[in-house]
């Protein structure tokens, strides 16, 4: 049976965008809705932490927000792993961690070598990668100054994200293509967007077999 394994932050957790609601459920999210569309022989592992970032420790909501810190248990927790989708940035581009696109994406470039350098695939060997490139948020509603400035970084992610992809020989999806964030906080996906990018996920992880 294969394993994929979903690596992200709220948004592959499944936070709604209205604040203090209940996680989306499991026939909502994301990663649940790309599991069915894979099919019963794949065996998914959620792993989506809110505010998870690439590489940076968060200075207000806790150290262990890091990443790059994170991975390497991970990794090593569920091993063998046939595939991780990565889904990070949207948490860098936070005013506080004054960050570009080019950063971001170079951050998530350390969490692919991170996965490539280890034995936490099948036989072994790494598992295979597919890096998600999250859709532009939208500067509104409650977290608006948090992410002040982070509308414009966000528009050029996908760009770098794909160069990042290209130059690893990784597999690369754009979610901003696929779906858009919420109008209500601008971060997060409503369910209707969580099964937009589920199927698209699971049709990228199907192109990679």
């Amino acid at each position: 049976m294969p394993v994929i394994l979903t690596f992200g932050d709220s948004n592959t957790h499944g936070s709604p965008p209205v604040q203090n609601a209940p996680r989306l459920t499991r026939s909502e999210r994301w990663p649940c809705v790309m599991a069915r569309e894979l099919g019963a022989e794949w065996h998914l592992i959620e792993e989506g932490h809110g505010g998870r970032t690439t590489v940076h420790p968060d200075p207000i909501e806790g150290l262990h927000k890091n990443g790059i810190a994170a991975l390497p248990i991970i990794l090593d927790s569920h091993a063998p792993i046939d595939v991780i989708t990565i889904m990070l940035g949207t948490n860098d581009l936070k005013e506080r961690f004054s960050v570009n696109a080019s950063d971001i994406a170079q951050a998530c470039e350390k969490l692919i070598l991170l996965v490539k350098a280890s034995d936490a695939g099948p036989d072994g060997k790494a598992p295979n990668i597919l890096l998600i490139a999250p859709p532009p948020v939208l500067e509104v509603g409650r977290l608006k100054l948090m992410f002040r400035g982070g509308a414009a970084k966000s528009a050029m992610l996908a760009e770098h994200y794909a160069t990042i992809a290209k130059e690893q020989n990784v597999a690369f999806l754009d979610a901003g293509k696929v779906i858009t964030s919420s109008p209500i906080d601008g971060i997060h996906f409503d369910a209707i967007e969580h099964g937009k990018l589920g199927k698209a996920v699971a049709a990228a992880v199907q192109d990679m077999r």
